[in-house]
């Protein structure tokens, strides 16, 4: 019997089915897309591989993602929602620290609800990451939610695995760092004719860091393949998914290197909007959970 429910934001970039099939409950988050004069609403819940794909190649052609932070309106509806319908504990899995402050508007949504709702015990934590990252800490949620772990068991182990997941991202199109200010522009424009490329990790304290660049993208692409060498696999949540922004002949030859290197053979992702709209499209990027800490 499971003794708690789980819930998210939409930026732990589960699919629309994994949502379903798993029973948990995820809020999306908006965006906006512009080009010029056109502007298009959109929605982080996409239902079909195809609408990825037809974002990352308007990102290709021109298009801006302008994305905010979860508010504390969307989290009352979710928490409100979940409580009409019953649940009395669930875990809620937040967006980073390092990146947004969406916690806290989750902290603020459970205490309004529990106005009308007194009894119920809703545990919200950031997930020190985004997009598979964060999602690891779903699905080890669900795993233990399913072996029928209490919800402070639960809580507690995420607070520990969350510093030993390990992200590796490889950005292709420098202009979106600039953008979101991970890099200069004079950096962005430099690094785009020499065909520099940064390889990006999170920090210990969930924020995205710069730790070196690498030119051309073969060499950046064995340099993190041989950063897992450092690390190895959680046994108890031994996840391991390579996640890429509408570049999947890129992504599953990395799938490709991965196996022949080391013999695991990591699931290929595509990367949600709202994160994607950041790292910028044609990039890759793997994801795994270890038992290190994070080195920085």
């Amino acid at each position: 019997m499971k003794k708690f429910e789980i819930s998210a934001d939409s930026t732990c970039d589960f699919y629309c089915d994994e949502i379903k099939s798993s029973g948990i409950f995820v809020t999306p988050l908006d965006f906006v897309v512009t080009k010029n004069n056109e502007i298009v609403e959109r929605t982080d819940n996409f239902a079909s591989q195809e609408e990825y794909e037809k974002y990352y190649e308007m990102l290709k052609n021109g298009y801006n993602a302008k994305t905010s932070i979860l508010n504390v309106q969307k989290h009352i509806d979710l928490f409100y929602g979940m409580a009409k319908k019953g649940v009395k504990k669930a875990l809620h899995i937040s967006l980073g620290y390092g990146l947004s402050h969406t916690l806290d508007n989750a902290t603020r949504a459970i205490e309004e609800v529990k106005k009308d709702f007194p009894t119920i015990h809703y545990e919200a934590i950031e997930s020190n990451s985004a997009t598979i990252g964060e999602g690891f800490l779903v699905k080890a949620a669900i795993k233990m939610r399913d072996e029928g772990k209490t919800l402070e068991e639960a809580v507690k182990k995420l607070e520990e695995i969350k510093h030993f997941t390990q992200h590796f991202i490889l950005a292709n199109d420098l202009k979106f760092l600039a953008r979101g200010g991970r890099i200069s522009q004079l950096s962005a424009n430099v690094g785009s004719l020499l065909q520099i490329k940064p390889i990006i990790e999170f920090d210990k304290g969930g924020k995205l860091q710069v730790v070196r660049k690498e030119i051309g993208l073969k060499k950046a692409m064995n340099s993190i393949l041989n950063d897992f060498s450092k690390f190895s696999l959680n046994k108890e949540f031994p996840y391991i998914a390579i996640v890429h922004t509408g570049a999947e002949a890129l992504a599953k030859e990395f799938q490709d290197m991965f196996k022949n290197k080391y013999g695991i053979e990591p699931e290929v992702r595509i990367m949600g909007p709202i994160i994607g709209a950041h790292v910028g499209p044609s990039a890759i990027a793997y994801a795994f959970v270890s038992n290190e800490e994070r080195p920085y």
